[in-house]
Protein backbone atom coordinates (compact mmCIF):
# COMPACT_ATOMS: atom_id res chain seq x y z
CA UNK A 1 0.00 0.00 0.00
CA UNK A 2 3.32 2.22 1.20
CA UNK A 3 4.34 2.33 -2.09
CA UNK A 4 1.18 2.83 -4.17
CA UNK A 5 1.66 6.04 -3.13
CA UNK A 6 4.73 6.77 -3.06
CA UNK A 7 3.97 5.85 -6.94
CA UNK A 8 1.18 7.51 -7.62
CA UNK A 9 2.82 11.02 -6.15
CA UNK A 10 5.20 11.80 -8.86
CA UNK A 11 2.86 10.53 -11.04
CA UNK A 12 -0.17 13.30 -10.03
CA UNK A 13 2.36 15.94 -10.26
CA UNK A 14 3.42 14.78 -13.48
CA UNK A 15 -0.45 15.08 -14.72
CA UNK A 16 -0.63 18.66 -13.49
CA UNK A 17 1.24 20.50 -16.60
CA UNK A 18 3.73 18.72 -19.17
CA UNK A 19 6.18 21.46 -18.36
CA UNK A 20 6.52 20.87 -14.94
CA UNK A 21 6.22 17.01 -15.47
CA UNK A 22 10.15 17.32 -16.76
CA UNK A 23 10.93 18.87 -13.81
CA UNK A 24 9.51 16.00 -11.95
CA UNK A 25 11.33 13.33 -14.10
CA UNK A 26 14.88 14.93 -13.43
CA UNK A 27 13.86 15.19 -9.97
CA UNK A 28 13.27 11.73 -8.91
CA UNK A 29 15.96 10.56 -11.75
CA UNK A 30 18.37 12.58 -9.16
CA UNK A 31 16.00 11.63 -6.06
CA UNK A 32 16.44 7.57 -7.24
CA UNK A 33 20.19 7.43 -7.55
CA UNK A 34 20.60 9.37 -4.21
CA UNK A 35 18.45 7.09 -2.73
CA UNK A 36 20.42 3.82 -3.86
CA UNK A 37 23.87 5.21 -2.69
CA UNK A 38 21.92 5.90 1.03
CA UNK A 39 20.65 2.05 1.24
CA UNK A 40 18.35 -0.60 0.14
CA UNK A 41 14.88 0.40 -0.14
CA UNK A 42 15.38 4.29 -0.31
CA UNK A 43 15.70 4.81 -3.73
CA UNK A 44 11.46 4.69 -4.36
CA UNK A 45 11.80 7.41 -1.45
CA UNK A 46 14.11 9.56 -2.89
CA UNK A 47 12.33 9.41 -6.34
CA UNK A 48 9.28 10.30 -4.79
CA UNK A 49 10.70 13.45 -2.98
CA UNK A 50 12.95 14.16 -6.17
CA UNK A 51 10.08 14.60 -8.09
CA UNK A 52 8.37 16.88 -5.34
CA UNK A 53 11.48 19.06 -4.45
CA UNK A 54 11.87 19.33 -8.62
CA UNK A 55 8.18 20.10 -8.91
CA UNK A 56 8.32 22.84 -6.40
CA UNK A 57 11.20 24.41 -7.82
CA UNK A 58 10.09 24.77 -11.53
CA UNK A 59 7.01 25.91 -10.42
CA UNK A 60 8.23 28.40 -8.51
CA UNK A 61 10.48 29.52 -11.45
CA UNK A 62 7.61 29.34 -13.29
CA UNK A 63 5.47 31.81 -10.98
CA UNK A 64 8.58 34.31 -10.74
CA UNK A 65 8.97 33.83 -14.66
CA UNK A 66 5.10 35.16 -15.43
CA UNK A 67 5.74 37.71 -12.55
CA UNK A 68 8.41 39.58 -14.44
CA UNK A 69 6.31 39.05 -17.93
CA UNK A 70 3.40 40.55 -16.47
CA UNK A 71 5.79 44.20 -14.97
CA UNK A 72 7.18 44.46 -18.33
CA UNK A 73 4.56 44.06 -20.22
Amino acid sequence: MRFTTLLALPLLAMTASPVLAKGCIRGAAAGGVGGHFVGKGHAVAGAAIGCVVAHHHYAKQARTQKAAARAHG
